[in-house]
């Protein structure tokens, strides 16, 4: 069965190109003008990913982002913007999104990002469980605990998490990183590895619960017992 995508663009030529374009691929490809035909879409029939655009009349693609996370929506989402500052794409990302495109784009990068993004969503590993600290995480399920209370994730959030503890004690670098996780390297300037890192802390440090991701200056980041 093809794999499904959700595309909401409200430039109706640029929705019709890239809907044939995703379908000549062999994607299914259901498309929307705007913020509300992503949720009612979501809410007929769930997508494997979802490409989103950031500025839409009335629901922008921020908006659609924050209300799908904040309701346990973890659809792997590619957001897509004209608007080409660091912060604005540091938003989007801010906003649960699991990558970004900047507009014009080439088909051939946005195919890359979409198949990178699919792949992310298949977990075809045996059910395994990997243990730091009072940190568990569970790749099977997708669930992650710290002590007796559990962590809730977002697909990158997990991605990353994983990665740092099989690697517990290994400094992984940034481009490592990068690749691993989003399979493309932003470069030494992009600011979205340490955004998640940021998310990360926040969600694991708790009432002062000791720091397991720690910053190597200069390379990038491990995982290690307190």
């Amino acid at each position: 069965m093809a794999s499904r995508i959700l595309y909401a663009e409200d430039d109706r030529a640029t929705r019709e190109s890239i809907t044939r374009a995703l379908e000549l691929e062999g994607y299914e490809v259901h498309s929307v003008a705007d913020g509300t035909g992503v949720f009612e879409a979501v809410a007929q029939q769930p997508a494997d990913v979802i490409v989103l655009d950031l500025m839409m009349p009335h629901v922008g693609g921020l908006t659609v982002c924050r209300r799908l996370r904040a309701g346990e929506n973890r659809t792997p989402i590619l957001m897509v913007t004209a608007r080409t500052e660091v912060s604005d794409r540091v938003a989007g990302l801010d906003a649960g999104a699991d990558d970004y495109l900047p507009k014009p784009f080439a088909l051939d990068e946005l195919f890359a990002r979409v198949r990178a993004l699919m792949r992310r969503g298949r977990y075809d590993e045996p059910d395994r469980r990997l243990r730091a600290a009072d940190l568990l995480v569970d790749e099977g399920a997708r669930r992650a605990w710290r002590g007796d209370r559990e962590l809730e994730l977002t697909k990158t959030e997990f991605d990353l998490l994983q990665l740092l503890t099989r690697n517990s004690g290994v400094v992984l670098s940034h481009s490592t990183i990068y690749s691993r996780i989003w399979d493309y390297d932003f470069g030494p300037d992009s600011k979205a590895l340490a955004v998640y890192v940021g998310y990360l802390r926040r969600k694991m440090e708790v009432d002062g619960a000791a720091r397991l991701i720690h910053t190597v200056r200069g390379v990038g980041y491990t995982l290690r017992e307190p």
